[in-house]
């Protein structure tokens, strides 16, 4: 009974004013066919039974990239933490192994004096590695054995001996909360154990509870207080998924930028653990966002019917591009009009354009603004009849023909094709140039000659900028020999071509590599290494 008087008497509040949260949250579940079904959901949580548990926001870590994210992040978790300590909820700062630095503080022993809970969660005090037996089955959609530092090795060797000259240990710097997020001496609470924080939240009768901080894929996942710990034991719980951080190294597999990787942390969570919510929900305005999360923007100008890149390329970008965290675009011609592309007008914004168009002329403006995206230096990747693609008789004059495209901005004139049908005709054989074996695009691409499925173009070199990265030829006749896939650069954008993608190719692990490769390249991204992995999504 004293110890239950001395904890009611410690958590005595001046005054705060009392309220609700509205959030709203996301969740996933896998459909039929495999592919993520996003689920909204508003949930209103009473304020005073609510808690906002900080994990391991340190003032400093063997990560030097990490530090610096936890400090640009902080000023923003700091207000969440100000508004939701306002409406009446508890703040629960939890920096792994640094209670000794707070063995003083009035928060620190708030959390010591909690009662025990009647009734105490087996292994609430320990990791929880995995929610369930079908998270463990399914496991990390990131590769982070390597610990996910992402740091340059010669600026981490550098921070390591920087924090050897502070008297840190390089591995575990760590001694305290980074001192800009505020803990309120009067009505927070500290902890780092799941026995104690279990007390304190039975102790106020709080149901609900809100998850910041590092690192998601680690330490907010599994910590005693972590995601996993508390919706298992019945708590609604919510990570706010734009207050977080993952430890990902982009040079481990999924080979996808260090915030892509927090994203897919985020999703796993969202399917296997718990729903996500985001901090404007109490703050107001937009999402956090890290300055360095660019989600580049491409845009597809779909307007050919022989080959259906209407339905191949946007599974395509799914499936390669949008998993990346490259950010889609789709544009098709009009049903009623079609040389005139609605929506082309988010070229404006666009990072690339990829193009997919056989012989269309649409309205002067346009073309125009093609024309712009590629004097701003912009990239441009085509498929297939890219080659031909405005050459027809524009059908008013306030439409253009841009007969020289292939010339001025491929770089090569296309001369039809040979219509080989296999297995009637000849199979197209391709294979992979010199040049274009010591070339990034080719990184992943069998070197091995293969056979395509759409027949083989005629094409004749015309720049000088070319380089021409594989041939193509007819099974059986070695006198053909026929560019099918390149670079060029005009004016500063970089190009890149190929003829392949009718239907078939898609289906062609060798192509899909060589085009996802092609569109990375074109926007100057890093390439993920020859791992059969990258194609082998589902």
């Amino acid at each position: 009974m004293k110890r239950a008087a001395i904890f009611l008497l410690l958590f005595s509040l001046a005054s705060a004013s009392a309220g609700t949260f509205t959030l709203d949250t996301r969740s996933r579940a896998r459909d039929a066919s495999g592919d993520w079904s996003v689920r909204q959901q508003k949930v209103l949580w009473d304020a005073k039974a609510t808690a906002v548990i900080v994990c391991d926001m340190w003032d400093l870590h063997h990560c030097k990239n990490a530090v610096g994210r936890v400090g640009e992040m902080a000023p923003r978790m700091n207000r969440l933490l100000n508004t939701a300590r306002a409406k009446g909820a508890l703040i629960i700062h939890a920096p792994s192994s640094c209670m000794d630095f707070y063995r003083d503080h009035p928060a620190r022993k708030r959390a010591q004096a909690a009662p025990s809970a009647a009734v105490q969660p087996n292994a609430i005090g320990n990791w929880c590695h995995w929610i369930d037996e079908a998270e463990e089955r399914q496991g990390y959609p990131i590769d982070h054995s390597d610990g996910g530092e992402d740091d340059d090795p010669a600026e981490h060797a550098a921070w390591a001996k920087h924090l050897a000259k502070l008297g840190r240990n390089p591995r575990s710097p760590w001694k305290r909360q980074v001192d800009l997020i505020d803990i309120d001496a009067g009505r927070d609470a500290i902890s780092d154990n799941g026995i104690e924080i279990w007390n304190l939240l039975e102790a106020r009768g709080i149901r609900n509870v809100l998850l910041v901080g590092v690192h998601t894929n680690m330490c907010v996942l599994g910590r005693p207080f972590g995601l996993r710990n508390m919706a298992r034991n019945g708590k609604n719980v919510l990570l706010i998924r734009d207050l977080t951080d993952s430890m990902y190294n982009p040079a481990s597999w999924p080979y996808v930028n260090h915030f892509r990787g927090t994203a897919l942390v985020v999703e796993h969570i969202e399917h296997r653990v718990c729903p996500t919510t985001t901090s404007d929900q109490l703050l107001g305005g937009k999402p956090f966002g890290f300055r360095g999360d660019e989600k580049p923007h491409v845009v597809f100008m779909i307007g050919e019917k022989e080959y259906d890149t209407a339905s191949t390329l946007p599974l395509f970008a799914q499936k390669h591009l949008e998993y990346r965290g490259i950010r889609c675009t789709f544009v098709h011609v009009n049903k009623e009009d079609p040389d005139n592309f609605t929506g082309i007008g988010a070229l404006k914004d666009a990072d690339l354009l990829f193009l997919s168009v056989r012989r269309r002329t649409p309205p002067k403006a346009q073309l125009d603004l093609i024309r712009a995206h590629l004097a701003k230096g912009k990239p441009l990747v085509g498929i297939r009849t890219a080659s031909h693609a405005f050459d027809r008789e524009p059908p008013s004059q306030r439409h253009a023909r841009w007969t020289q495209f292939d010339d001025e901005i491929l770089g090569v004139d296309y001369r039809q094709h040979y219509g080989n049908r296999p297995p009637k005709d000849p199979a197209t054989v391709i294979q992979a140039t010199v040049s274009g074996t010591k070339h990034p695009i080719l990184t992943g691409v069998t070197q091995d000659a293969f056979e395509a499925k759409s027949h083989l173009y005629k094409n004749k070199l015309v720049a000088t900028t070319v380089t021409v990265l594989m041939t193509g030829t007819l099974s059986g006749r070695a006198e053909i020999s026929e560019p099918v896939a390149w670079t060029n650069e005009v004016n500063g954008s970089r190009v890149f071509y190929t003829s392949l993608g009718g239907v078939g190719d898609f289906s062609l692990p060798a192509f899909q590599r060589l085009l996802l490769n092609g569109v990375l390249w074109a926007l100057d991204r890093p390439l993920p290494p020859a791992d059969p992995r990258v194609v082998a999504r589902k």
